[in-house]
């Protein structure tokens, strides 16, 4: 993508300035996006996203600065000016000593996300039939169902990542997005339900789904939903269920592990390495090298191998996600966790594919030990503090669980709490762990791509937020 000795040339005048390190990242990425509201097609875009992100960290006096710059202009003289408008804003250190590039090092890592089909040749009427068979079986489940809309998404993401300590690594990145959502309305009520899945995968993955299951599937949530009674409020048992349930420990937990938080001890997790944070029975793990899932990556967007990282083991914190300029101010060595969502976001700590390990109990024993409680099926959106770890989520579809039986469904659930809490209060996991590939994430590096996923728990207590 670029030539190896302009690579050079840029490196060596970026360290020019006095800086310690210097990083280019390159991209062109081609995308896709169909879209259909009730079964029309609302939106069929493609395009074409290319430049070049550099990044220079200058250390000295106790700490680090970086400085980051980007262009959508690739050529010889637009990318050694970037060099120079970037390093404007770099102080030499005290030393007056220049840094050399090292050789550059290919990084050899095999490709762990076999594609079979490209999206690029994917036939784009038959997608349009596809999503537009999932809308039509919703429509005619009930005729409640009073909007639908199907979307398909996909990405070939070519990046090469080189930097001063002599990396030099390309890889590419191939990913598939289909969704629905579905509107049920009553004269003064509406409800949603939703189904998200991506993959690391290519087309193959959209002739791989049963279009029509999955819109009356949605349909009939959507539908139920609306006619269930309200949910009462207050603290009870909450059976969250497995695949999406796991967005509680993503939001809620995840974030307070990543270095970009931890670093500045703006989390409620920081200087808590070797203790207690969870429950024994509560193993959580950050792996970015799954085959095929949303989140996964040979690389990280530093060119490091990604890596499976145990967050909490038996209830014990074991790790923090840590890319390469937080590690840097900690003192870590990065875990494979750094991540960007394109050439115009400078890169730092985020999950890819995080997750509860299974435990050993079946879903249907945990159930059928509750006497009383909510059981949480599918989660919405919610928001978090990653400072304190205080949450407040959405419940899609929810159910009453009376004397260890899934009771009447309820509408307006949401769950509130702290993080840390949650963690020290799940006293039951079963065995069906499901990840699901839910979408993007955002911080402060932009959108990435990201699975969540858990087996079914049990949290003993939990503020429920109703509407009675």
């Amino acid at each position: 993508m670029l030539d190896q000795r302009l690579i050079h040339d840029i490196l060596t005048l970026a360290l020019s300035t006095g800086a310690d390190f210097a990083e280019i990242f390159l991209e062109n990425t081609e995308s896709n996006l169909i879209a259909l509201t009730n079964g029309l097609v609302e939106k069929a875009n493609w395009g074409i996203d290319h430049g070049c992100g550099l990044r220079i960290i200058y250390g000295g006096g106790g700490g680090y600065t970086a400085i980051y710059a980007y262009t959508n202009r690739t050529d010889r003289e637009s990318l050694l000016n970037l060099v120079r408008e970037a390093a404007q804003a770099v102080q030499p250190n005290d030393s007056g000593k220049i840094q050399s590039v090292l050789t550059l090092n290919r990084l050899t890592i095999p490709d762990r996300h076999p594609v079979s089909i490209l999206p690029s040749n994917a036939n784009k009427k038959e997608i349009v039939d596809r999503l537009r068979s999932a809308a039509a079986a919703a429509t005619d489940y009930n005729s409640l169902i009073t909007q639908t809309r199907a979307s398909y998404s996909s990405v070939i993401q070519n990046i090469l990542i080189a930097n001063s300590a002599g990396l030099f690594a390309e890889d590419r990145r191939i990913r598939t997005l289909v969704s629905l959502d579905v509107v049920a309305s009553s004269s003064n009520e509406k409800q949603t339900a939703n189904f998200r899945s991506g993959t690391k995968r290519g087309y193959e993955f959209v002739e791989s789904l049963d279009f029509p299951t999955i819109g009356r599937s949605v349909a009939q949530t959507a539908v139920t939903m609306l006619k269930a009674d309200l949910c009462p409020s207050g603290r009870m048992p909450v059976l969250i269920d497995n695949g999406f349930g796991g967005v509680i420990f993503h939001e809620a937990c995840g974030h307070s592990l990543e270095a970009t938080f931890i670093a500045k001890k703006n989390s409620v997790f920081a200087d808590k390495l070797n203790q207690q944070i969870a429950a024994p029975i509560v193993t959580a793990i950050d792996d970015g090298t799954l085959p095929n899932e949303w989140g996964s990556n040979n690389i990280d967007d530093e060119g490091t191998p990604t890596r499976r990282n145990i967050l909490i083991e038996n209830g014990i914190l074991k790790s923090y996600l840590v890319d390469y300029l937080n590690g840097l101010k900690m003192n870590t060595p990065s875990t494979g966790s750094s991540r960007r969502q394109s050439y115009q976001f400078a890169p730092t700590s985020r999950m890819t594919n995080t997750f509860i390990a299974p435990g050993t109990e079946s879903p249907e024993s945990i159930i059928a030990d509750t006497d009383f409680g909510l059981y949480a099926k599918q989660m919405g959106g919610g928001s978090v503090q990653p400072a304190t770890g205080e949450f407040n989520f959405a419940v899609l579809e929810a159910y009453m669980i009376r004397h260890g039986k899934i009771a009447e469904p309820v509408r307006g659930a949401t769950l509130i709490g702290k993080g840390s809490e949650v963690l020290m209060n799940i006293d039951r996991v079963a065995n069906n762990l499901k990840l699901v590939g839910c979408g993007m994430c955002g911080s402060i590096s932009g959108s990435a791509p990201v699975d969540v996923g858990q087996p079914l728990i049990r949290v003993k207590q939990m503020t429920v937020g109703g509407r009675k």
